[in-house]
């Protein structure tokens, strides 16, 4: 099993880590209903996609 030979100091580690940040999810208004959703997927308030009834809202 590799088991490393120095520990790896605060430093190197921070480079490492400093890319790893959240984004803001892209979210697009839907063209049926006007609420805000993500795109290429069914709207949670009115069930359409494409232009098209798919889901039935309960």
């Amino acid at each position: 099993m590799a088991v490393p030979k120095k520990k790896t100091g605060k430093c190197a580690q921070g480079h490492r880590r400093s890319n790893w940040k959240a984004t803001i999810p892209t979210v697009v208004q839907c063209p049926n209903c006007e609420e805000m959703t993500k795109p290429h997927t069914v709207c949670s308030s009115c069930g359409f996609y494409d232009g098209k009834k798919v889901s039935e809202k309960i």
